[in-house]
C-alpha cells in the first residue's frame, strides 16, 4: 500500500508513518508549521500543490490528521477553525477521489454533547462549541466527497511525540517543575495512545473499511483520575494536583462532560488492541525511557 500522511509532524501523523513502515507500506509525510527531516512541506489549503503531490505519489490512501485542535482558540477564531477543519479537508478529499485514493479524516469525541457517554458511532453529533461543530461538519463533508472515506474519532490522544505538547507531557513538566496543575473532575473522556490509534487506522485502510470508526482507549475516566494515573506510572509527585470543576476552570469553550467513545465495534472487528489508560501510559514511559 502507498500512503500520504498530511500532518506527519504531529503526534498521530508521526505514529502513522512509523506504523505504515513497520507493516511494510510505502509512506510519505508532510508538514505545514513544524519542519522535520524527511517530510515534505504542504499547506493543506494549497490545492495545486496537493494535486502535484498526489500525481507524483499515486497513493492508495491519503490520511489527514492535520487539524486545528486547540479548543479555546477555535472558539475565538471560528472562521479559521472551519477553514482548517472543514473546507481544506473537504477539498483534499475530493482531490484524493479524483486521484483514485481513499481519504481518512480524524475527528473527536467533541462532536458529542457529553450527555450519556461514552458514545457509539451511530450516536447523532450534538457539538457544544466551535471546535466540535467544525469536526462534525468536517466529517459530513468528507463522507460526502468520496466513497472511500474513513472517519476516525478519537479522544485525548497521548504518547511519545516530537513536539511534547499533549496532556501527559504538560502534566509531567508541571510535576517535575513543582508547579500546580488543575485537572477537571467532571470531564470524562477516553485517553488514547497514539500508536494504537495509528495502528488501528492502518488496519482499517488495509481492510478497505469506510464510514465512521471510534479508535480510542478502552477506558473512560475523568481528567483528575487520568492525572493521578500518569503520576503513578511516571513516579511523579502529584501533591500539587488540585481537582477542579469545569465551571471553576473558566474555559472559553464549553466542554462535553460525560463524554468518551465506545470502542466496541473496533474491538469486535479489528485485531489491533486498543489499550486502557494504564497499559498505554506504561507503553509511553517505556518508549521514553528507551530514548533517554
Amino acid at each position: 500500500m502507498r500512503a500520504l500522511v498530511i500532518g506527519a509532524s504531529g503526534q498521530v501523523g508521526a505514529a502513522l508513518l512509523r506504523v505504515l513502515a513497520a507493516r511494510g507500506h510505502q509512506a510519505v509525510g508532510t508538514w505545514a508549521h513544524h519542519a522535520y527531516p524527511g517530510l515534505v512541506p504542504l499547506d493543506l489549503a494549497d490545492g495545486a500543490s496537493l494535486v502535484r503531490l498526489l500525481g507524483d505519489l499515486r497513493p492508495d490512501w491519503v490520511l489527514c490528521p492535520a487539524a486545528l485542535s486547540h479548543v479555546d482558540y477555535c472558539e475565538e477564531h471560528p472562521d479559521e477553525a472551519f477553514a482548517v477543519n472543514v473546507h481544506a479537508p473537504f477539498a483534499a478529499a475530493k482531490t484524493a477521489a479524483r486521484a483514485g485514493a481513499g481519504f481518512v479524516y480524524y475527528s473527536s469525541d467533541y462532536v458529542f454533547d457529553g450527555v450519556g457517554g461514552p458514545f457509539v458511532e451511530e450516536h447523532p453529533p450534538r457539538p457544544l462549541g466551535v471546535y466540535g461543530r467544525s469536526k462534525a461538519e468536517g466529517e459530513a463533508a468528507v463522507l460526502s466527497a468520496l466513497d472511500r472515506a474513513l472517519v476516525v474519532r478519537t479522544s485525548v490522544v497521548y504518547g511519545p511525540e516530537r513536539q511534547e505538547k499533549n496532556f501527559v507531557y504538560q502534566l509531567i513538566r508541571a510535576c517535575r517543575g513543582g508547579q500546580g496543575f488543575r485537572p477537571a473532575v467532571d470531564q470524562r473522556a477516553s485517553p488514547s495512545h497514539n500508536e494504537d490509534v495509528a495502528t488501528a487506522t492502518v488496519e482499517c485502510c488495509e481492510r478497505e473499511e469506510r464510514g465512521i470508526w471510534h479508535l480510542a482507549g478502552a477506558d473512560t475516566l475523568d481528567r483528575m483520575a487520568f492525572s493521578r494515573l500518569v503520576c503513578r506510572v511516571f513516579e511523579l509527585d502529584g501533591s500539587r494536583l488540585t481537582p477542579a470543576t469545569t465551571a471553576e476552570l473558566g474555559q472559553k469553550a464549553a466542554r462535553p462532560l460525560d463524554g468518551g467513545l465506545d470502542v466496541g465495534k473496533a474491538r469486535r472487528l479489528l485485531k489491533t488492541p486498543l489499550r486502557g489508560a494504564e497499559a498505554g501510559l506504561r507503553a509511553m514511559k517505556a518508549a521514553l525511557d528507551s530514548r533517554a
